[in-house]
């Protein structure tokens, strides 16, 4: 049997017709670049993501470089985030000529641990630290209680990457109340991947910032397209972050689709859980299947704690593994093998870091197909195999 890390044909297949006709009507329209259908979506993500403000851009790179840029982060700052993400999370530090500093993360969520945070603030004499950026790494928020009592305490802005995140909750606790807010709602920006891979995937690049503030949006709008308004006037010096009418359109259809995708996705996180346990192989250590850390003030989790964009498994000889499944034709892939503080674009600073549990994470992780179209049959073969693995 042949099973895919990510299957997207399986996808287009039960949206052909719907993405066919939204991707013709604007090659129609000839409004390739913003316009009805950029604005559409803007509108869309930012009211399913509980924002008062969505701004549609290139990437989630771009995303998260132009809302640095909205804060002003500029050469000589420096940025506090994890050192376990895709590297445009540092990577947008760097090309503003801020320099990135990091906290390690908790390792059962894998996200930034706000405790080491904290130290790192505490260890910042000279206050050169201006901003904030945990990522919602896999599907699952970032502990925003903690990063925002934080972030409160030394006035810097937290930006959310929620690259991997759209539809994720937190929950805020209050007594016996419960108030659960999606990614991209509780920083001063939210920054979104629409890459195809991602829950909510493009038919190329694309992202979106969201954010409450509204001068905050005019400011990225501005940013986005160059500093310009009205055209040939520029206030300051953007870039070219636009969104594309064809991508915005297609992401419209499928944000129709994403909370069924979700569930789909949450299924077979807790079939891969169920099958892991009778295997056995949780019990012998062999495996750590990924937790949901967050619950309600009963204890109850929410449907939407974790959106499982990433399956994760932390497991014992991980890289042998990893070809076994390879060979047996299961598609898997390691997220991240080289730690942000680890990558040698950072010269020598890279020898000042120590993360022991970002550098943990790195050497035991291992990604499983988890998406929706996935069948039990296919799940039951991946786990079948990596028993035999170990056996």
């Amino acid at each position: 049997m042949k099973v895919p890390l990510l299957d997207l044909q399986a996808q287009f297949v039960d949206l052909e017709d719907e993405l066919t006709s939204a991707v013709t009507q604007v090659l129609r329209s000839t409004w390739y670049i913003n316009g009805p259908e950029v604005v559409g979506l803007e509108k869309e993500v930012a009211e399913y993501c509980g924002a008062n403000h969505g701004i549609g851009v290139s990437s989630g790179t771009d995303a998260l470089l132009v809302a640095l840029m909205a804060l002003d982060i500029k050469e000589g700052d420096e940025v506090l985030t994890t050192p376990y993400s895709f590297f445009a999370t540092m990577g947008v530090i760097l090309r503003l000529g801020a320099r990135p500093v990091f906290a390690d993360i908790d390792p059962v969520s894998y996200n930034i641990d706000p405790q080491k945070m904290r130290q790192a603030l505490e260890a910042d004499k000279d206050k050169k630290i201006k901003a904030i950026i945990p990522v919602h790494l896999y599907g699952q928020c970032a502990d925003m209680a903690e990063i925002l009592k934080i972030a409160a305490e030394y006035k810097l802005p937290v930006i959310e990457d929620a690259a991997q995140a759209i539809g994720a909750e937190y929950p805020f606790v209050d007594g016996n109340e419960v108030k659960w807010q999606r990614a991209g709602s509780m920083g001063v920006a939210g920054c979104f991947s629409f890459f195809p891979s991602k829950n909510l995937g493009g038919i190329g690049d694309g992202g979106m910032v969201t954010c409450q503030d509204e001068e905050l949006a005019k400011k990225i709008e501005l940013l986005r397209n160059h500093g310009a308004h009205p055209k040939y006037y520029h206030s300051m010096v953007g870039g070219n972050f636009r969104l594309d009418a064809i991508q915005a359109a297609a992401l419209r259809v499928k944000l129709r689709y994403l909370d069924s995708w979700h569930k789909g996705r949450k299924a077979n996180g807790e079939l891969y859980n169920r099958l892991f346990a009778e295997s056995g192989l949780i019990e012998s250590g062999k495996v750590v299947p990924p937790a949901a850390v967050y619950k309600g003030v009963a204890g109850e989790e929410n449907s939407a704690s974790h959106i499982y964009n990433q399956y994760i498994i932390r497991v014992t000889d991980r890289d042998g593994l990893r070809d076994w499944l390879l060979k047996n034709e299961i598609g898997c892939e390691i997220y991240y093998p080289v730690p942000m503080h680890k990558q040698e674009c950072l010269g020598s600073d890279a020898d000042n870091w120590s993360m022991p549990e970002a550098e943990k994470a790195a050497a035991e992780t291992l990604a499983l197909p988890v998406y929706p179209e996935l069948t039990d049959e296919m799940q039951t073969y991946v786990v079948e195999n990596i028993k035999k693995y170990y056996q």
